[in-house]
C-alpha cells in the first residue's frame, strides 16, 4: 500500500471521526435544551400541584361549605323541631 493511499484512508477516517463528533455535540446541545425545558415544566407542575392542594384544603373545609349552603343555597341547619320520623307500616 502506498503512502498516498494510506494518507487518503487516514484523512477519510479523520473526517468521519470529526463528523461523528460534530453530530454528538449537536445531539448533546439539543438534549440539554430539552432537559432544561422539561425541568422547568416539572417545577411549574410542582407549583401548580401545591396550589391545588392548598385550594382543596381551603375549599373542602366544613365552615366554607356551610357558609355557601346558607348564603347561596338559602339552606338552614336541621333542628329536631323540623325533623320528621317515618316508621315502617304507618299509613
Amino acid at each position: 500500500m502506498s503512502s498516498n493511499k494510506l494518507n487518503i484512508l487516514l484523512a477519510a477516517g479523520l473526517i468521519a471521526c470529526g463528523l461523528t463528533l460534530v453530530n454528538a455535540r449537536y445531539q448533546l446541545r439539543h438534549l440539554t435544551t430539552e432537559l432544561e425545558r422539561l425541568q422547568g415544566q416539572s417545577r411549574q407542575l410542582d407549583i401548580d400541584w401545591a396550589q391545588l392542594q392548598l385550594d382543596q384544603s381551603t375549599l373542602g373545609k366544613n365552615e366554607r361549605i356551610e357558609q355557601i349552603a346558607r348564603t347561596e343555597l338559602n339552606m338552614t341547619p336541621l333542628t329536631p323541631a323540623r325533623t320528621q320520623y317515618l316508621t315502617e307500616g304507618a299509613p
